[in-house]
Parts: C-alpha cells; sequence; structure tokens
C-alpha cells in the first residue's frame, strides 16, 4: 500500500532523485524550483547546490529504499535505466513508497532488445525486421545469407556499446563473435538481436505515463558521435535540442497513434501496466516512423532540453503519473520556443579520461536563458568544482528560436574551461540548416 500525500500539493514535498547524472541535476533543479526538497543519490557537485546528495549508488536498491523509507520521502524519481531493471520500483511500493519508474517487468523494454522486438511484432508496432540468436553459428550463418549486412544488437543492458552497425558481412560476424562468444558484455550478450538495417532520420520521443494515458514531450534529437559532422566513435550524447523539425504534426500524430498508444494498452493488456517516462528512439523516413529502440527513462542529455521546455510543477507531473492520475493527456502544454544543449566533455572521452581538474568558469553570470547541468562532477574538500568523468557538464539554454539557444549556449560553453576540455560545434546544425534553406522550426504546442 502507497502511503498517503497530499496530490498536486503546492510545496513541501520530499523527493528522492536517484542517479549522478545532467539528467538528475535538470530534474532536482525543476522540482526544487517548484518549492519541494531534494536529496540526489548520489547525485554530483551541481545537484549538491539545489538539494542533498545522499552517498548511495543507483544500483544499491536496498540501500535505497532503506533511505526512501528513513526520510519518509513522498516520491522517489529513477533516473538510470539500470536500477530500474534491478526492480527498485517495486521494491520501493513493497515498503510503501511511491516511485515514478516502471516495474522490472515493464523495464524489460529497455532492458532485453528481444522482449521489446517481439512485443513490437505482437502489438504490431512498427519497427525493422530482426532475428534472434542464442546461437553464434547460426547468427553468422543468417548474417551471410542476408542481402545486406543487418545491424547487431545486444540482448541486454550493454552501457550503450552493445550495438554494432556493420558495413560488411565480415563486420557483422565480427560484432556476433565480440558479443557471444567473447562475452564483451556478459550475461547481455546471450542472445543477439539482427536487425534491417533503417534509412531516415533519428528522433527523441518522450511521452509521460500513468499506465493508461501519456502526455507528450517536445521531440528531441541527439547527437551521438563524438566529432562535428556525426563522426568519430559513438558516446552517450554530445548535445541535444527541441523541438526537433523532422517530429512535425503529422510525424507527432503517428506516433501517438501507432507506437504510443499500441504500447500502453499492450503493456497493461499483457499485465505489466507503464508507469513512468516512455522513451521512444523513432527512424523517420519519409514521414514514417519506426521504432528502433524503447527505453524506459528520460534521454541524458536530452533531459536537458526537455525539462525546460514544459512549464509547470514537475512533481505534479511525475507524481500524477506516479499514482496512475495524469493532469491530463495528449501533448503537454509548453511554451513557444525551443532549447539546445552542448555537452562539455573531458580530454580522452569516450574513451579513458582523466578526473579531478578543477573546472574554471562556473562562477561567473551566464548569458539570459543559458543553464549549466552537471554531470561527472564532483566537490573537492575545499569546495572547487572537479571533473570527475567523461562527459562532465551539459551547458545549454531555452529561447525563443533555436537560433537564438544555440548563440547564447554556445556563449555560456565559451566561459567556462578546464584542461583537455572538448566539444561539438555543431549541435542542432541539422535543424538550423533546414531554417535557412527555407524550411522552418515549429515550437511544441
Amino acid at each position: 500500500m502507497i502511503r498517503a500525500s497530499p496530490v498536486g500539493m503546492a510545496s513541501g514535498a520530499r523527493v528522492m532523485i536517484v542517479g549522478a547524472g545532467a539528467r538528475e541535476h535538470s530534474l532536482a533543479a525543476a522540482i526544487a524550483a517548484g518549492g519541494h526538497s531534494v536529496v540526489v543519490a548520489p547525485g554530483n557537485a551541481g545537484t549538491a547546490s539545489v538539494g542533498r546528495n545522499l552517498p548511495v549508488q543507483a544500483d544499491e536498491v536496498s540501500r535505497l529504499v532503506e533511505e526512501a523509507v528513513g526520510d519518509r520521502v513522498d516520491l522517489v524519481v529513477v533516473g538510470p535505466e539500470l536500477p530500474l531493471t534491478l526492480g527498485i520500483a517495486d521494491a520501493m511500493q513493497a515498503c510503501g513508497v511511491l516511485v515514478f519508474g516502471p516495474s522490472k517487468a515493464a523495464a524489460r523494454l529497455e532492458g532485453s532488445k528481444v522482449f521489446m522486438k517481439r512485443f513490437c511484432e505482437r502489438h504490431n508496432i512498427p519497427t525493422a525486421s530482426f532475428a534472434v540468436f542464442d546461437d553464434a553459428n547460426a547468427a553468422e550463418q543468417h548474417v551471410r545469407a542476408a542481402r545486406r549486412p543487418p545491424v547487431v544488437k545486444a540482448d541486454g543492458l550493454a552501457a550503450g556499446k552493445g550495438v554494432f552497425v556493420p558495413d560488411t558481412p565480415e563486420e557483422a560476424c565480427r560484432a556476433i563473435d565480440f558479443i557471444m562468444r567473447k562475452k564483451a558484455f556478459g550475461e547481455a550478450g546471450r542472445a543477439v538481436v539482427l536487425e534491417e538495417r533503417l534509412s531516415g532520420e533519428e528522433a527523441s520521443f518522450h511521452v509521460i505515463c500513468d499506465g493508461n494515458r501519456a502526455v507528450a514531450l517536445a521531440a528531441a534529437q541527439d547527437h551521438k558521435r563524438v566529432h562535428d559532422g556525426d563522426l568519430g566513435p559513438n558516446t552517450g550524447g554530445m548535445g541535444a535540442y527541441a523541438p526537433a523539425p523532422i517530429v512535425d504534426g503529422n510525424v507527432h500524430e503517428q506516433v501517438m497513434r501507432c507506437i504510443v498508444r499500441p504500447t500502453l494498452d499492450g503493456m497493461a493488456a499483457d499485465g505489466i501496466p507503464f508507469r513512468g517516462v516512455l522513451f521512444v528512439g523513432l527512424m523517420i523516413e519519409r514521414g514514417q516512423p519506426r521504432v528502433l529502440e524503447f527505453n524506459v527513462r528520460f534521454g541524458d542529455p536530452e533531459a536537458t532540453v526537455l525539462v525546460p521546455l514544459l512549464e509547470g510543477d514537475w512533481f505534479e507531473w511525475l507524481d500524477g503519473a506516479a499514482r496512475g492520475r495524469l493532469p491530463i493527456a495528449g501533448a503537454a502544454s509548453s511554451p513557444r520556443g525551443a532549447a539546445l544543449a552542448v555537452v562539455m566533455a573531458a580530454e580522452g572521452y569516450p574513451g579513458p579520461t582523466r578526473s579531478g581538474d578543477p573546472i574554471d568558469g562556473l562562477e561567473g553570470d551566464l548569458p539570459a536563458g543559458a543553464f549549466v547541468r552537471h554531470a561527472g562532477t564532483r566537490l573537492s574538500p575545499g569546495g572547487r568544482v572537479l571533473t570527475a568523468g567523461g562527459r562532465v557538464l551539459v551547458v545549454g539554454a531555452r529561447a525563443p528560436t533555436l537560433e537564438d539557444a544555440a548563440r547564447t549556449a554556445y556563449g555560456a560553453v565559451s566561459m567556462i574551461r578546464w584542461p583537455g576540455e572538448h566539444h561539438r560545434l555543431d549541435i542542432g546544425r541539422r535543424a538550423l540548416t533546414k531554417h535557412e534553406q527555407g524550411g522552418s522550426v515549429p515550437s511544441h504546442g
């Protein structure tokens, strides 16, 4: 039984946020701005400025439950996918704690690509054709018989590194060997999904769900490659912007009708209703969206641009979804404008990086509309902000237009520095180029 607390309370809620990235800093800042007290586990140097950090890691489920119960929190908001796949939502609810995030069973939409693909097939949700193998030899035979090398995906969570897009059958077979025989991702590679390679443009589509209804946020686009021009190795994301013009009104309607609605109905019919954030990774070709992947949490860095574009009390949205009583369904009422954010990374990222470098420029006044969200940071004993990860900061801006947001965000980036820092210079360029060529960059709303 979930203990009662006032729904839609104006202030005074106690909220625990699980995670340590820019996503969690964004949510913590928004919830704290609504007058609520926030504790973040484990948090970073940025979350310490808007709430209290708790030195408990995101995968320490039993300790997090103990802290939530002992602190009598009104709501737990789970940021990363790992604790969700470990069953943190179930464990919290079993102890009477309200939690925003799906159950362990529902989190399989992200935790198992085999489950996700078969779910889509069963419920007629548009996605790429696929085959599943738990034997490496059989998988390689399938590759050699295919007309085009398929995308190779490890079944389970692999820290964003379990997807391979080969150009030749030999590359595909090497990926299978790496995943299944060399066990590069452990148990996550017990099976592989071999998937048709889709063409088109990617977009990130987030909906807040209460098990039955869904509120759509602005569509966003992430930038995965480390270098300008989408070159270099994949990363956790080097920047994002919203709204994404590729998701026009027609595409938005199709995603809600052909993907989101069947997913919520299918999960409910399967006895595992979905509450939390459903993040649909889309491939859009000639106005037709198909599902690349499902994630069961906010994207990072997408959250840093989505949070500023949804006005109102974020606690009310998340609390309402967790209770199965979203305030409204459909498209969220959002201000006109755009947001863009740039990841500032440590030297060597996405490979091994150095930690402990002091960050200069955080004390200065930022341009109007700019914001800084911490990802890989920590505080020194003397209170200096130090680097503590690969993606260190996400620096962005909200403005009336995407052009203004880009100009302001990069202005703020130029004020911050540490040895070896690097970032992309072309975040949002795809949408900005379309606008320069006469296309529109619509506001969400």
